[in-house]
């Protein structure tokens, strides 16, 4: 092979590291469990959408089916990719960030672009794999008719163009050696974050295209989250890309008129930069290896293994000090726990504020706060799962883990220490749900006439719903719920960071899990939707349904119970029962990880 051809095979088809990335991968149970997890949930969306159609059996009828269908999964498949390109990629954020693993790769012949490229298309290529293994279903839903192929293609770029900018950033990440294993779960909140934020501010600047229509025009921020660029593509009647007009620039006309094309091209060009800066940055980080960050130099904090530190007491469970304690030594764990919480209360007051001066109309108010308390309990779930998960398993991999075993504690106390410590910790960050409904709560007793939004009824024959801001038994309802849950989501990471050899693969396992149990919570609330007191209780059972049912009473309570009193505490009663049965479901994986800890522990005992 000429030398030209074989530099340009080693980029990618021949690459070391892509290949080894991708042979040891593919042999891998928890590769084929992540595959067919994801095309399990895809047929399940699926069958329950076109199940859930109704229709005569006609032509048209099954065309409508059809378009429906696909428009449910592809939104589902670019919110799974979504979630599994940071695990796919955490490996990237916390093995190749230890400085022994870059060490040993900078002193190969391989140059800085053959190392970037190896590591990012080597983990990237299960995602694209993940993609190509859903076509079936897609030309299965195309055989209804009323799916163009146009759709089908512009669906795949704009799920490959986001798996693609998200792997920049976790190998961008690991180049630059940010935060280390604790990148993995800020990677995770930053995507949710980012993709909240551009939701918001599109319903903010989105404007109607007639006066009385539905239909609005795309926003700038289309074409910078894949879920409002599927939407112009899925919703083109109603979500309409408008050309601004022969003045605007060229770009501007680009970029509203065609947000699928803005969104995957900007994805390549940001995902190209990230590229050009990871290789540019490679060969330098040896030369930091050892040295103390500035800020700790500043404050002189002196190395992180320095000395001097106070003495403090560990109380009567030692387990429960130092996970509450360790994490809050760092400037890291202060301004991310205590800055959330600040974040999260200007947001609320911010958006208030916006609604009482009239820049914000009280639907647009609802949508917000909606998608703001969804984001926080999400945040939350997703930091207990993190913290959880890697509890053990950390303390394998590091040796620490073999002390403590030497010591005169026994299952019961670690576990229950490693319990309440971690629900202490969180604890700041789960009360921001139940501090930020009863924000809203206290201000729409203040104003209770401009906070009433009238919906469309259709059940009970039309008219107008009066709906309040926020139902006042869903701050006390998240107050009682948050602990408990949090507590389960506690104990399900503790559960598989114990029979886990390694971090990711207790993340990935803890993440699997509670995905099937809130989407199994989900489903049962929306199912029973239709039914007046049961709607109300089954939705207590999962934060985020009680989110809904406490924000948008409307979708997820019946017209009879809002119009007799959604409040008749129903919600709270709910939330009690589920608290109660949470708590014995901590007690019983609680008694059950403390028969088995030792013999787990022993089998995986000497493996990193």
């Amino acid at each position: 092979m000429p030398a030209f051809l074989r530099t340009i095979s080693d980029l990618l088809p021949t690459n070391p590291i892509c290949v080894r990335l991708i042979q040891g991968g593919s042999t891998r149970r928890r590769h084929l469990y992540v595959r067919s997890g994801y095309l399990a949930v895809l047929i399940v969306v699926l069958l329950a959408s076109l199940v859930g159609t109704p229709g005569g059996g006609s032509l048209r009828d099954l065309a409508q089916a059809g378009a429906g269908a696909f428009g449910i999964v592809a939104v589902g498949q670019v919110a799974l990719i979504c979630l599994l390109t940071p695990i796919f990629m955490a490996g990237a954020i916390a093995q190749e960030a230890n400085p022994r693993t870059w060490d040993i790769l900078l002193t190969t012949p391989l140059n800085a672009l053959q190392i970037v490229l190896g590591n990012l298309f080597g983990r990237l290529f299960f995602i694209l794999a993940l993609l190509l293994s859903s076509l079936p279903l897609f030309l299965f839903v195309q055989a209804f008719g009323g799916v163009p192929g146009r759709s089908i293609v512009l669906s795949y770029l704009v799920a490959a163009a986001s798996a693609l900018v998200v792997a920049s950033i976790a190998v961008t990440l690991s180049v630059t050696r940010t935060a280390g294993r604790r990148a993995v779960f800020a990677f995770y909140v930053s995507v949710i974050v980012y993709l909240a934020i551009t939701w918001l501010i599109d319903a903010q600047m989105r404007t109607g295209l007639a006066v009385g229509g539905m239909s609005t025009a795309t926003t700038l921020m289309t074409p910078l989250n894949p879920f409002l660029a599927l939407e112009s593509l899925l919703q083109a009647n109603r979500y309409v890309a408008v050309d601004p007009g022969p003045e605007a620039s060229s770009l501007a006309r680009w970029w509203l008129g065609s947000p699928i094309s803005a969104f995957v091209w900007t994805g390549v060009a940001v995902s190209g930069v990230l590229i050009v800066f990871s290789t540019a940055r490679l060969r330098v980080i040896g030369g930091k290896v050892g040295q103390v960050p500035w800020y700790r130099r500043w404050f002189g904090l002196g190395p992180r293994s320095g000395e001097g530190r106070v003495a403090r007491s560990p109380g009567t469970n030692p387990i429960a000090w130092r996970e509450t304690s360790s994490r809050t030594l760092g400037a890291v764990g202060l301004l991310g726990r205590w800055g959330f919480v600040a974040v999260a209360m200007l947001i609320t007051i911010g958006l208030l504020w916006g609604f009482h001066v009239g820049t914000l109309s009280l639907p647009a108010l609802r949508q917000s706060l909606l998608a703001l308390v969804v984001a926080e309990v999400a945040i939350v779930v997703l930091a207990a799962i993190n913290m959880s998960a890697t509890a053990v398993s950390r303390e394998r991999e590091d040796g620490t883990l073999d002390i403590i075993l030497t010591t005169p504690i026994q299952p019961g106390p670690y576990l229950a220490g490693k319990l309440r410590g971690l629900v202490q910790y969180l604890l700041p960050m789960l009360l921001v749900p139940v501090l930020t409904t009863a924000i809203v709560l206290f201000y729409a007793l203040a104003r209770p006439d401009a906070t009433v939004d009238q919906v469309q009824n259709i059940v009970l024959g039309g008219g107008t719903l009066p709906v309040p801001l926020v139902t006042w038994s869903g701050p006390v309802a998240l107050a009682v719920l948050m602990p408990a849950f949090t507590a389960f989501v506690v104990m399900v990471g503790l559960q598989w960071s114990i029979r886990s050899k390694g971090t990711i693969g207790s993340i990935v396992s803890a993440v699997m899990v509670l995905l099937v149990v809130v989407g199994v919570l989900g489903l049962c609330g929306g199912a029973s939707g239709s039914i007046n007191v049961l709607a109300e209780l089954v939705n207590a059972a999962s934060p985020f349904n009680l989110v809904f049912a406490a924000l948008r009473p409307e979708d997820a309570l019946t017209p009879q119970s809002i119009q007799s009193g959604a409040d008749r505490g129903t919600l709270a009663v709910g939330a009690v029962l589920a608290a109660v049965i949470y708590g014995l479901i901590v007690y019983g994986m609680h008694a059950s990880m403390k028969q088995n800890f030792m013999m787990t522990v022993r089998r995986l005992a000497g493996t990193r």
